[in-house]
Order: C-alpha cells, then sequence, then structure tokens
C-alpha cells in the first residue's frame, strides 16, 4: 500500500478542483456563455423591445456578461500556476516521486500510466506558460497576431486535458476495481501509517 503525506493529499484534490474549475469556465465560455450566440439572442430581443444595436454592440454585450466568469478562469489559471511550483517542490518528497521510482521493473501499463503523468503535467506547464504569455501580452510586448496564435495554440492542447480528466477518473474507477483496491481512500486518507516521509 502506498503511503501520502497530508501535503501531496491537499494538493492533489485542490490541483482537482481547479483543473475541474478551468474546464467549466471553458466548456461555459463555448457554450451557455458564448459571445456568438448571446449576441444574437440579444440583438433578437432588443429588436422586439423596438431596440435595436448593431451586431458589433451585440458582441460587446454579450462578452460584457461573460467577462465575471473569464475573471474565473484567469483566477484560476494563477492558481494552476502555482499548484505546478508547488508539485515540481513535492517531487523531493517520497511521496511525490514514489510513481516515478523503479521505472524499469514497472509493467508495461505502469510505465505507460507513468509516462502519462509526466506528460499531463507537461501539458499542464505549456498550458500555465501559454496562459500567462496571452494575459500579459502587452506588458510582455508580444503583439497581437503573436497573441493570437498562441490564443489558438492553447486552445488546440487544452483538447488534451479535456481527454485526460475522464480517462484519469476511468483510469482510478478501473485500478480501484482491479489490483489497486483502496486507491481512492489511500489519496483521502494516507494509506498505510509505516513509512511516511
Amino acid at each position: 500500500m502506498k503511503q501520502w503525506r497530508l501535503d501531496f493529499r491537499v494538493w492533489h484534490w485542490i490541483n482537482a478542483v481547479v483543473i475541474l474549475g478551468l474546464l467549466g469556465t471553458v466548456f461555459l465560455r463555448k457554450t451557455f456563455l458564448s459571445w456568438r450566440t448571446n449576441s444574437d439572442l440579444l440583438s433578437q430581443k432588443l429588436a422586439e423591445m423596438n431596440l435595436e444595436v448593431t451586431t458589433e454592440q451585440a458582441k460587446v454585450l454579450a462578452k460584457t456578461i461573460r467577462a465575471p466568469m473569464w475573471e474565473w478562469h484567469i483566477l484560476l489559471g494563477y492558481a494552476l500556476v502555482a499548484l505546478l511550483l508547488w508539485r515540481t517542490a513535492l517531487f523531493f518528497t517520497q511521496s511525490g516521486k514514489q510513481n516515478y521510482q523503479d521505472f524499469k521493473q514497472k509493467s508495461l501499463h505502469k510505465k505507460m500510466v507513468t509516462v502519462g503523468y509526466v506528460g499531463i503535467y507537461a501539458i499542464l506547464s505549456f498550458m500555465a506558460v501559454t496562459g500567462l504569455l496571452m494575459h500579459f501580452h502587452e506588458i510582455l510586448g508580444i503583439t497581437k497576431e503573436l497573441t493570437h496564435s498562441i490564443k489558438e495554440i492553447h486552445e488546440l492542447v487544452f483538447n488534451v486535458v479535456l481527454i485526460f480528466v475522464p480517462l484519469h477518473i476511468i483510469g482510478v474507477i478501473v485500478a480501484e476495481n482491479r489490483d489497486e483496491k483502496g486507491i481512492v481512500s489511500e489519496m483521502i486518507h494516507g494509506g498505510s501509517e509505516e513509512h511516511k516521509h
């Protein structure tokens, strides 16, 4: 049975909440709070009230409605940066590095899981860096054209995170019901009391 330090467990669950929050804000931005959908809706409803607005004005109104929600995306992005730095520090603890030890002795499945975790940390780091570059593009002197290109790559790579989250949850459920019973409870209460580091 693995042992997980309290700080690692706290990091894990905060990280889960932050990533789900980031996914949630993107979901809202692309669906219920999409400026394209809402600008059409605003134009239509205002026209019914004999208030005419231009397409550009409707777009501004729709983007204003979603702005407070998008502020949450930015705040959660800052939290992700802090969590990635925290995770880097945790790597120097036994809890933080035990999944990456004895790699050669692992089964092919376990090797793939390990490589998957390294991959997702790299992708989250990329998302955090590109997010910061977009947010601070003016201060950093990044052109609008380059910022737009960064945004497109940021949104493309986001799809990997979108795929990883359900795969991680499914993987944990499968492991819990096969060869790693107690994997979820270990990440809540820490696992065996012996040899905690």
